[in-house]
């Protein structure tokens, strides 16, 4: 039933209604097929038009320039045969071969006069465009004046075979198929096809110089993102648009390298400042010996140090350090290794071939960046597994632990700066809240990412992302 304020829907609204799915799920269908790169879909812009002018034109040219020769040359052949019947039937030509020369010599035609009997089964196939077969049929039917026929255009390639059933004898008339067929059309098509090939592989040609400073500026920028140097023959190159954006790419580039030198040039001041005071707090504190308030106050310095390196590693990121080739087994085994002091048991798993894999990385900041998800896994778990494995275009590097682990809504939280979570996974008052920021700062440095999720021993997971 309607509702009571619900309108009943007219005939459009319900052919809309059903046929909208329909075109959604063909036009969805359609996304997926099309191709995606940008050289794929400009072949198509261009290649598209010129297939559809030529079907255009060559379905007018074989419609009605094809179609109408062919009929106008086997009604000139069928009125041929007409007349050689008409002449055969008078007995105009009391002697048959001169009957025979007349046919060859003023028709084109070959005659030759059978003996009396029945023609032949049409028991060949038709060929598969029959214009030929259908009009030449329909010529020499309104020729003869209703005789019996039999037309056989498919037994020899070049010829065709008439022959026409007579009261006491068969005439059969073999005649050039270039006399009854428009057999040169094909030179048009050639020509049409041909020119198009050469002007598709000339567009195609141009099509690709265009095309590779684009992909040249997408590399260039993908290797920015990764932390990696710009390849040395790089410079802006083709249209005016795409040198523009080269260029404007370029500027950026230095723009923002200019802004980390200068940020981490103040940082680095600050941080020379702030150190000489607590140098001096230090040595204050020293000089009062080992009374309880000393202690306290040494305590509150070691504390204002360690977060002070932390705030600098954090604002510093990857510090303008150069990415260059690192082995990332042994980068692991040194994480490993000097994460051994903390006295929680650490296993290094590494699948090959991740042993031997060799990626252009900020080694120090790539370094810092797993030996913080290490640290924050021993601070926590009793016991951290460290595994690494590559598929087709990642690097893949899981540490686990058998924590507290942390609740799916914090997940995204803990990377924020100085945030820190409510639960025992933070009862250390050393934590600033920077270390996983820091690492997954510099994770996406390299153009990679981290992920935290379940682990398999019931505490957390930290994955480490970068492309290879």
């Amino acid at each position: 039933m309607l509702a009571p304020n619900s309108k009943p829907l007219n005939l459009t609204e319900r052919c809309l209604s059903l046929w909208r799915p329909m075109w959604e799920s063909c036009a969805s269908v359609l996304a997926d097929l099309a191709p995606k790169g940008l050289y794929a879909r400009a072949l198509i812009i261009i290649i598209a038009p010129i297939v559809l002018l030529e079907s255009v034109v060559a379905f007018t040219f074989m419609e009605r320039h094809w179609n109408q020769v062919t009929r106008r040359l086997s009604e000139a052949t069928a009125r041929n045969i007409g007349a050689l019947v008409d002449l055969y039937v008078s007995r105009a030509y009391s002697d048959d071969n001169r009957l025979v020369e007349l046919a060859q010599r003023r028709f084109g035609l070959t005659l030759t006069i059978l003996e009396p009997g029945d023609l032949p089964k049409s028991t060949q196939p038709k060929p598969f465009f029959d214009l030929l077969d259908r009009a030449l049929s329909e010529e020499i039917a309104s020729h003869l004046n209703q005789r019996p026929f039999w037309l056989d255009t498919v037994g020899q390639s070049r010829h065709i075979e008439i022959r026409v059933k007579m009261d006491n004898a068969i005439l059969r008339f073999t005649a050039p198929r270039a006399m009854a067929y428009a057999s040169n059309s094909h030179i048009f098509l050639v020509w049409m096809v041909g020119t198009s090939v050469v002007l598709l592989t000339v567009a195609i040609l141009f099509l690709r110089n265009q095309i590779r400073p684009i992909l040249r500026l997408a590399e260039a920028a993908d290797d920015i993102g990764k932390g990696r140097p710009l390849p040395q023959d790089f410079r802006p190159r083709g249209a005016r648009e795409v040198r523009q954006a080269a260029q404007a790419f370029l500027e950026m580039r230095d723009r923002i390298t200019q802004h980390v030198e200068q940020r981490t040039t103040m940082l680095a001041g600050v941080g020379h400042d702030l150190r000489t005071v607590l140098t001096r707090f230090k040595l204050e504190l020293a000089l009062l010996g080992d009374r309880q308030e000393a202690a306290a106050l040494r305590n509150d310095v070691n504390e204002m140090q360690r977060m002070l390196e932390d705030y600098l590693a954090f604002a510093k990121g990857d510090g303008g350090e150069e990415a260059e080739p690192t082995s990332v087994g042994e980068l692991l085994e040194e994480v490993n290794e000097e994460a051994l002091h903390y006295g929680t048991p650490i296993e290094l798993r590494i699948r090959q071939p991740s042993s031997d894999l060799v990626l252009p990385l900020k080694r120090q900041a790539f370094k810092r960046a797993i030996t913080n998800l290490v640290t924050n896994a021993t601070r926590y778990g009793g016991y951290v597994v460290i595994r690494a494995s590559t598929d087709k275009e990642w690097l893949n590097i899981d540490v686990d632990d058998d924590g507290p682990g942390i609740p799916p809504a914090e997940r995204d939280n803990v990377f924020r700066p100085f945030y820190r979570l409510g639960n025992g996974r933070n009862q250390d008052t050393g934590n600033t809240g920077l270390g996983l920021a820091i690492a997954r700062d510099i994770a996406r440095s390299h153009g990679g990412d981290i992920a935290l999720s379940e682990s398999s021993m019931g505490g957390l997971r930290a994955t480490v992302r970068v492309p290879i």
